[in-house]
C-alpha cells in the first residue's frame, strides 16, 4: 500500500511540475533579448496609423496591457512616472524615449475610458480590439498581459517584462550626461 501511494505521489508530482513548466513555455513571449523587435502597424484611436519603424532611433517601451486587466491597471501609476521621467530626456545614443501601448481589448468605449482615468499622457495607442487575436499580440507571441518589451534606439529587444526599477535602471544608465 506504502508503494502504490508513493509512486501515485512521485506521479502527481510530476504532473505538476510537467504543467508548472508548460504553462511557463506557453505563456513566455515569442521574443527574447537581442532580437530585432517586428515591425507592425497599428491604429490609432482617431484612425491614423503608427509603424513601429517609425521609432527608430528612440527608445521604445512596448506596453502590451488591457482597460480590463487589473494587474495592467495597478502599473498605470507606475507607468505613467517613468513616461514623464524620461520622455523629453537626452540620451547617449537614442533621441528619446516614448511608450508604445497596444491595447489588448475588444470595446473602443473601455479602452479610451482606461486611458483618459489612468492619465496614460502619451499619444501612441494603438488597438485593434481583438484582444489577444490582436494582430500585433499574435506577432509577438503575447498570450498574458502586462508584457513589456524594452527597444533599443536599434529596435532591438534589450529587456522583456522587466520591473519598473530595471527599467527606471536601464534608461537612466543611458541617459546623457
Amino acid at each position: 500500500m506504502a508503494k502504490i501511494f508513493s509512486r501515485s505521489f512521485m506521479i502527481i508530482g510530476l504532473l505538476v511540475i510537467l504543467f508548472i513548466v508548460g504553462k511557463y513555455l506557453y505563456m513566455k513571449p515569442k521574443f527574447i533579448n537581442g532580437e530585432v523587435a517586428p515591425n507592425f502597424t497599428g491604429y490609432l484611436a482617431n484612425g491614423d496609423s503608427i509603424q513601429l519603424a517609425d521609432f527608430r532611433g528612440e527608445l521604445i517601451l512596448l506596453d502590451f496591457w488591457g482597460s480590463w486587466c487589473g494587474p495592467c491597471r495597478q502599473e498605470s501609476p507606475a507607468l505613467r512616472a517613468l513616461y514623464q521621467k524620461f520622455h523629453g530626456k537626452k540620451f547617449k545614443d537614442a533621441k528619446g524615449f516614448d511608450i508604445i501601448s497596444v491595447g489588448i481589448e475588444s470595446k473602443r468605449k473601455s479602452w479610451l475610458k482606461a486611458i483618459e482615468s489612468d492619465q496614460l499622457n502619451w499619444k501612441n495607442h494603438v488597438s485593434d480590439f481583438k484582444r489577444l487575436n490582436s494582430a500585433i499580440a499574435l506577432q509577438y507571441g503575447v498570450r498574458e498581459i502586462p508584457t513589456k518589451f524594452l527597444l533599443n534606439e536599434d529596435g532591438m529587444i534589450i529587456g522583456v517584462n522587466q520591473s519598473f526599477q530595471e527599467l527606471d535602471k536601464i534608461l537612466s544608465a543611458r541617459l546623457a550626461n
